[in-house]
């Protein structure tokens, strides 16, 4: 009988533990624009994003990497990509290119901590080796691709200008998932999501995982929501923005299934971007200088929020405390009552910052540092660094013109100094280059960024592997080629 009445109660404290750790939903656009929010932005039709926003901690200096492979490596490894060898360019479909398997990701130490984790999207993390795909690095279940975008109706990745190599990128687990054929992935994942919570054992705590596809290209969106912007004569801007509503519905419907089974009532919810909006095709990053794929703002400066209804002691307000993505990885470990024990990791936590208001833990981070061409971007205090150039896309964009409906705004091929200097809290639109004017604060900051430098491996290599066509796995983009 003490026997029975001691495992009786460790059983009723491990229940009582886990259920006290808050619940995690962190949500990631694709190529969402700084000014792509109804919060910002009347135009935009978010009702939504706009409420959680509102209602919660509205994030005003939350930085991401220019593109998003390597941001969905500071994700979930909280690691900067230039120590990863991520940091030049995405994942390509057939490189055998991937986060290093030696890295404990957040759903693998959050699993340590008695969380039931799954996944829902987008991945470009490398899929070369089953041992880099979700449901090995730390996911009880995935649904969604492993590229970097395909058809959101067909879900079809039809590698860029190689001819032949097209097949079907998703998956269920480890399984070749065809069911969803003919249905917008934004719909498929958020019925996905409401699977996993109505379902969800309450007696742990629940970290999801959701990475949309929405609202990278091809710019494919249902008529319905497309018609929700009659007033925009640009094609390409009215499904962009019809994409971004798609996307918002989706979240209500996750935010709804959360309230039906009492979730909400302890759990942090992040949204943020996973880079900034490529003006280029159709996006909207104004004020902010740049696009994606730059060093600017426009490229670094991720839209994003989060909520709770019990977790904030302070809500409906700015944040403008800096962090970076890198630091999701600590704040959430130490939300869910855990330790983060690894001494390298980039990531600081930002619990008290998000959750209490108070101060961020961070004063400067890496940009990032190119292993393929000399440029880079370091922060320290108010001051931003740039070596070399900051990519194709430097302007102030504004949105397309009335009745065009072609790509408006090209590459620009500027050149640039060696080295640009910018105050970002006088100057966060980057209109005035200090370099000449501050030389001694050119020296500082370059210094720096010779420090950071120091530590930087060598970039993983982008070549392509023909093994990995899907004409050898029957018409499926899988892994077993490297």
């Amino acid at each position: 009988m003490n026997l029975l009445t001691t495992v009786f109660l460790v059983l009723i404290f491990f229940t009582c533990a886990y259920a006290e750790k808050p619940h995690i939903v962190f949500i990631v656009a694709d190529d969402l624009g700084w000014n792509d929010v109804g919060f910002r932005n009347p135009q935009m039709i978010t009702p939504n994003l706009d409420r959680l926003a509102k209602a919660g901690v509205i994030l005003n200096s939350s930085y991401v990497q220019p593109l998003c492979s390597p941001s969905r490596n500071c994700f979930m490894s909280g690691y900067f990509p230039y120590h990863t060898g991520l940091q030049d360019g995405v994942i390509d479909d057939d490189a055998a290119k991937y986060m290093p398997a030696n890295l404990i990701t957040i759903p693998q130490k959050l699993k340590q901590l008695g969380y039931a984790a799954h996944m829902v999207g987008k991945w470009h993390l490398g899929f070369c080796n089953w041992k880099y795909t979700p449901t090995e690095r730390g996911f009880d279940s995935y649904l969604g691709f492993y590229t970097g975008s395909e058809d959101y109706f067909t879900h079809l990745r039809k590698m860029k200008e190689v001819k032949g190599e097209v097949g079907l990128d998703f998956h269920l687990n480890k399984t070749a998932y065809r069911d969803a054929n003919g249905t917008y992935s934004a719909n498929v994942f958020a019925n996905r999501a409401v699977e996993i919570i109505t379902n969800h054992d309450k007696s742990k705590p629940l970290y999801l995982y959701l990475p949309f596809q929405s609202v990278h290209t091809p710019h494919q969106v249902p008529a319905k929501y497309e018609n929700m912007y009659k007033n925009i004569e640009n094609i390409k801007r009215r499904i962009y923005c019809g994409m971004v509503s798609a996307l918002d519905e989706a979240v209500g419907n996750i935010t709804k299934a959360l309230e039906g089974k009492g979730l909400m009532d302890n759990l942090l919810l992040v949204f943020t971007t996973d880079n900034g909006g490529p003006t280029f095709l159709a996006a909207n990053n104004l004020p902010l200088r740049g696009a994606k794929n730059t060093l600017w703002e426009g490229g670094t400066k991720g839209t994003g929020f989060i909520y709770s209804k019990t977790l904030l002691k302070k809500t409906g307000y700015l944040n403008t405390g800096m962090m970076h993505a890198v630091d999701w990885y600590p704040t959430f470990v130490e939300l869910a009552g855990g330790e983060n024990t690894d001494p390298n990791m980039d990531g600081v936590s930002q619990y008290d910052m998000l959750i209490n208001g108070g101060p961020t833990k961070r004063n400067e981070f890496v940009y990032n540092i190119y292993d393929e061409r000399e440029a880079a971007a370091v922060r320290y205090g108010d001051l931003k660094l740039m070596q070399g150039s900051p990519g194709d896309h430097n302007g102030w964009a504004p949105l397309p013109h009335v009745g065009i409906d072609e790509d408006v705004y090209e590459a620009d091929n500027q050149t640039f100094p060696p080295f640009m200097l910018y105050n970002i809290t006088a100057d966060p639109t980057e209109h005035f280059d200090l370099s000449a004017t501050y030389p001694e604060l050119v020296d500082m900051m370059k210094k720096r960024l010779e420090n950071w430098k120091k530590s930087r491996v060598p970039a993983q290599s982008n070549a392509g592997v023909p093994a990995a066509n899907p004409e050898y796995y029957g018409g499926v983009w899988s892994p077993g080629w490297c």
